[in-house]
């Protein structure tokens, strides 16, 4: 069942609340188990549609596992796969579209998803996009560059049994424990720049800077709970890069729908309805009398809204 919030039609008009006007709410791991649980309701809603939006990260997965295969570039793997967190916050655009259309109570089907191309902050969303694009390709260099200063120029498919002398070795460990810590801190700020930035773009019409400081808000208002989400994502990821990975047609989706449910959960706004996104017309008892007023336009505009708030 969606969950929806109450309509203030009287506020539909494009950039009416700035993001420094949001109110930041606190929230705690049980509103972080709640947006998971909402976000599965949403996939289970609309499956289909979901997997389709992210049925490229298992491509990607695959064609980089053969790449792997074939040019024996085996430590990037891992980096390469934990980087799909870095990314996917804007891979998940369309999926943050369908959640917002069930929150309310529209109709939410693949072609609808596409409706963000036609938000009026695409661009900053874009922008922000290629920001996170530029952290993941700085995060796999610097993985590499970490494996190289550990292991040389040396190919890893000439170095026997690679896995067991990245675990039993003092370099392997080494190496563990710096990438660890240095992915970890890719990670910190494309969380903090990222973590309610896309649904209050698309929600509010924010522009990237906004967006970004009011998510890096959210972050410094909830660090527990930020720590919290980061944790929740990096194991859902894991476990669904792990059957090669195909799991993650299921945590993707999930994760995106998560994320709308988790800002509309730390974040108050009067602003309730996407201006690009205009409610469908309730279909209301048309009788004899009205013809032929009813083809006049006034007909039309007085009602062009209606109340979906019950």
């Amino acid at each position: 069942m969606a969950t929806h919030y109450p309509l203030d039609h009287t506020s539909l008009r494009p950039g009416a609340v700035a993001a420094d006007g949001l109110v930041i709410r606190h929230i705690g791991f049980s509103d972080l188990l709640e947006a998971l649980r909402l976000g599965w309701e949403d996939f289970k809603a609309v499956p289909s549609h979901a997997i389709v939006l992210c049925v490229i990260y298992p491509i990607i997965g695959i064609l980089l596992w053969r790449m792997v295969l074939g040019y024996s570039v085996l430590p990037m793997l891992v980096p390469i796969a934990a980087g799909f967190a870095l990314i996917g916050p804007f891979a998940a655009l369309g999926l943050y579209e369908l959640s917002y259309r069930r929150e309310l109570g529209m109709e939410a089907s693949a072609w609808h998803a596409f409706r963000v191309l036609r938000a009026p902050s695409f661009g900053s969303m874009l922008g922000l996009g290629a920001l996170l694009l530029a952290i993941f390709i700085a995060w796999v260099a610097t993985a590499h560059a970490i494996y190289v200063s550990t292991y040389g120029d040396t190919p890893a498919s000439a170095i026997p049994d690679f896995l067991t002398q990245v675990f039993t070795t003092s370099e392997g460990w080494r190496m563990l424990m710096i990438g660890v810590g240095v992915g970890f801190l890719f990670a910190a700020v494309a969380l903090c720049i990222s973590l309610v930035s896309f649904p209050l773009m698309l929600h509010q019409h924010a522009d990237m800077s906004d967006a970004m400081m009011t998510s890096m808000r959210v972050v410094a208002k909830n660090p527990v709970a930020a720590v919290e989400w980061g944790l929740i994502v990096a194991v859902l990821l894991v476990l669904g890069s792990i059957p090669f990975f195909l799991g993650l047609t299921i945590v993707m989706p999930l994760l995106g729908h998560a994320t709308w449910h988790l800002y509309r959960k730390a974040i108050e706004s009067p602003l309730t309805t996407s201006a690009h996104e205009v409610p469908e017309k309730e279909r209301e008892q048309r009788y004899a009398a009205d013809f032929p007023s009813v083809l006049l336009p006034p007909y039309g505009r007085k009602h062009r809204f209606f109340d979906n708030s019950d």
